[in-house]
């Protein structure tokens, strides 16, 4: 039996299950590899109040930086015009989906427990569940999916782990 496997029948006990719907996913792509992008990007949107709930950083194999962020999706439409407003100076493209939800599991020490994502992202594959992005903390580990798919994907974790 392999490890996902183990801990899919042994249901591994966790924390709970937080779902955030009602998420843009913003993506700021093949941005030029230097100092102050970030902040350019971050400045502009805090500076009109936007807070991020996910945020990804990447580097792609031609050494180009992806950003992946999420935010409430009303304001996708400042947020969008805010990076417009900054898209010379970061000099990237900006590609964007109206309607994501982000669902993370949480618990003591995750990053401790080996298996614990493989057994994430086998509960929702299984429930036919493509992952848009993911990222994790000491506590947490969160996937970002198409709106639509929620229900299914909180459905499919409580069927995978074991709930207080």
């Amino acid at each position: 039996m392999t490890p996902v496997e183990q801990h899919m029948a042994e249901k591994v006990k966790i924390g709970g299950i937080i779902r955030n719907q009602d998420l843009a996913k913003i993506g700021i792509m093949s941005i030029p590899d230097r100092p102050g992008v970030a902040a350019a990007i971050f400045g502009a949107l805090g500076e009109r109040g936007i807070s991020c709930a996910f945020i990804v950083h990447t580097i792609d194999l031609h050494n180009l930086d992806n950003i992946v962020l999420c935010i409430a999706r009303p304001h996708l439409p400042a947020a969008l015009k805010a990076l417009a407003e900054i898209k010379e100076e970061v000099g990237a493209e900006v590609v964007y989906d109206g309607e994501v939800g982000m669902v993370s599991i949480f618990g003591p020490h995750f990053g401790q427990r080996a298996g614990i994502a493989g057994a994430m992202f086998e509960a929702l594959a299984t429930a036919g569940i493509n992952i848009l992005a993911i990222s994790t903390s000491i506590s947490s580990l969160s996937c970002i999916v198409d709106g639509k798919d929620m229900d299914r994907a909180v459905e499919a974790l409580r069927e995978s782990f074991d709930l207080p």
